[in-house]
């Protein structure tokens, strides 16, 4: 089993014990709304959350770092699990990997050190990584994965814009475009070097 496997059914495992935490709590306080079971401070703490759109604090604890309010958080958290569900079914590795969609994103990062370490026979302590940015947005674009490394995207600018490169060239940052305030960067190919 490689390493982007195990950092699969590790996040997996995560988002298992997020839902599994989201049930329990949510069940619990609906039984307690019913009169099948005495409401306690954690559930009033709950309704609570849920009246004023945060994320309760028992959710927080084992969920993915976020800033963003309730009903953002849970729109992010379907699509977290529609990602999960599609790249568990198959067990493999996806041409172009949401890495912020993932609870831990450097474990996927260490990952592509550990198996380039591995290959070219060097100790891992040496390896760091390197990401170029393509001139592709869509990942239905990208076909097959990488020789080396892998194709992610998932990461924002802040204050700034991409402009695409022009015949080949690699594209470069630029002056913020008015009311854009978080753009996506397009698809990066993020490898492994000594």
């Amino acid at each position: 089993m490689g390493p982007y496997i195990i950092v699969c059914l590790q996040e997996s495992q995560r988002m298992n014990n997020l839902l599994k935490t989201i049930k329990i709590s949510l069940t619990e306080l609906q039984s307690g709304l019913k009169g099948e079971l005495n409401i306690t401070e954690s559930m009033e703490t709950l309704q609570y959350c849920l009246e004023i759109n945060v994320v309760p604090a028992n959710w927080v604890k084992v969920a993915y770092h976020s800033k963003k309010s309730l009903s953002e958080w849970f729109a992010d958290l379907i699509l977290r699990c529609e990602r999960f569900a599609a790249w568990s079914e198959d067990l493999d590795t996806p041409n172009v990997l949401w890495i912020s969609g993932l609870f831990n994103p450097m474990s996927f990062l260490t990952a592509i050190m550990q198996v380039t370490a591995r290959q070219s026979g060097l100790p891992l302590d040496n390896m760091c990584l390197r990401t170029d940015v393509l001139n592709v947005r869509e990942e239905s674009e990208i076909t097959a994965l990488p020789e080396k490394g892998a194709y992610i995207n998932g990461f924002f600018l802040e204050g700034a814009g991409w402009e695409f490169g022009r015949s080949g060239e690699q594209g470069y940052l630029t002056d913020m475009i008015h009311k854009e305030l978080h753009p996506e960067l397009p698809i990066m190919h993020v490898t492994a070097i000594r």
